[in-house]
């Protein structure tokens, strides 16, 4: 198992970085998830750790050894990484087993064939081997593309939206048998996403891009629970914001009241970023807690999502299990789950910063 860090990486294709990283590690036998918006550096990270791109500064290293830095540049050839593409990239003249065969130079014809055998029945596509890619599923072709990126035994597997051409359905189903592949064979990977469900549903540690940087790194719990700011917070899931006016006793919302984060005294806030989850629905009605009436309700299967309008008119959007489903025009009392409220500051002309508090 291999590790992967960028140390003060910079690279860009025009006046402003594309590529702006200080500090990034993928750990031995963990797969981090590269997430972020289009345009991002998403894409040209994973190209720099192949050595598909030389980096303008810093340095990159795989298992402690130099890979890039201002003396030093390994080709994608001598890295021994595996790649994956969108696409999958098969060779539609090859059968499956000359596809993951195909870059086995280093073995002998029938080392070469018994190792491609060896691999895809690790992936269960060994029936598969005398098949060409066009008589193959999604899921198949992407198992193959897999087998392939495996074959050589790479110390790393990069992995570009590997699941982005299958359906919801199957999807879920690929996602789930790649991840425990891996895992079973302990293989380090970063793979780049825009999905944040993907993400959170596949990652050992999510790394959150934006404008080219890392604004944050940690397991899909600790971003989702703990942002460092609001990009961070709305990209990972959906959020209400709520108006807020600073009070002695807090953030007076419509919602209840919002404690005052330390460090947050003297800052402006205008508004405090409540989850869907958060907002809870009490049995009975309650005139001492927040009130509502149900405008929307909009049935997901396990859970539903659900418009509140508040005293004010302003509406927010709840999202409670199926079974709890209320009917529209349905007057409610409220309550707030704290864990799942952020507050960020504003700077002095009211606008939000990504300053965390």
């Amino acid at each position: 198992m291999s590790n992967l860090v960028f140390k003060n990486v910079r690279h860009s294709y025009s006046r402003a970085y594309s590529v702006d990283i200080d500090y990034l590690e993928v750990g031995s036998g963990k797969l981090v998830c590269l997430l972020g918006p289009s345009g991002c550096g998403k894409s040209t990270t994973l190209r720099l750790a192949a050595g598909l791109e030389s980096p303008m500064e810093g340095e990159i290293l795989i298992n402690g050894e130099v890979m890039a830095n201002d003396d030093i540049f390994v080709g994608p050839e001598d890295r021994r990484v595996g790649l994956v593409f969108q696409d999958y990239a098969l060779f539609p003249h090859l059968t499956v087993r000359n596809n993951v065969s195909f870059g086995l130079t280093h073995l002998s014809g029938s080392e070469a064939k018994a190792r491609a055998l060896q691999i895809l029945d690790t992936v269960g596509m060994k029936d598969a081997a005398d098949k060409y890619p066009h008589m193959l599923s999604g899921g198949e072709q992407q198992r193959v593309a897999l087998a392939r990126a495996l074959a050589p035994n790479p110390r790393l597997i990069l992995m570009d939206e590997p699941f982005s051409g299958l359906d919801v359905v199957l999807r879920n189903r690929v996602r789930d048998e790649t991840q425990a592949l891996l895992k079973e064979m302990g293989t380090t990977v970063l793979m780049v996403t825009h999905d944040p469900e993907e993400a959170m549903r596949m990652a050992d540690e999510i790394v959150l891009m934006q404008n080219g940087q890392v604004i944050q790194q940690g397991t899909a719990g600790e971003l989702y629970t703990n942002p460092v700011n609001e990009f961070v917070a709305s990209f990972l899931g959906d959020v209400n914001r709520v108006p807020a006016e600073k009070t002695d006793n807090g953030l007076k919302t419509e919602l209840g009241t919002a404690p005052i984060p330390a460090g947050l005294d003297d800052r402006i806030v205008s508004e405090i970023l409540v989850r869907p989850e958060a907002i809870r629905f009490l049995p009975v009605i309650d005139t001492t807690q927040p009130t509502g009436e149900v405008v929307l309700s909009r049935n997901l299967g396990a859970f539903c999502l659900v418009d509140v309008q508040l005293p004010s008119g302003f509406r927010v959007t709840a999202r409670v299990a199926t079974v709890n489903q209320p009917e529209v025009g349905t007057k409610c009392s409220l309550s707030l789950n704290l864990t799942q409220v952020f507050v960020f500051p504003a700077t002095s002309n009211g606008e939000k910063t990504d300053k965390p508090v």
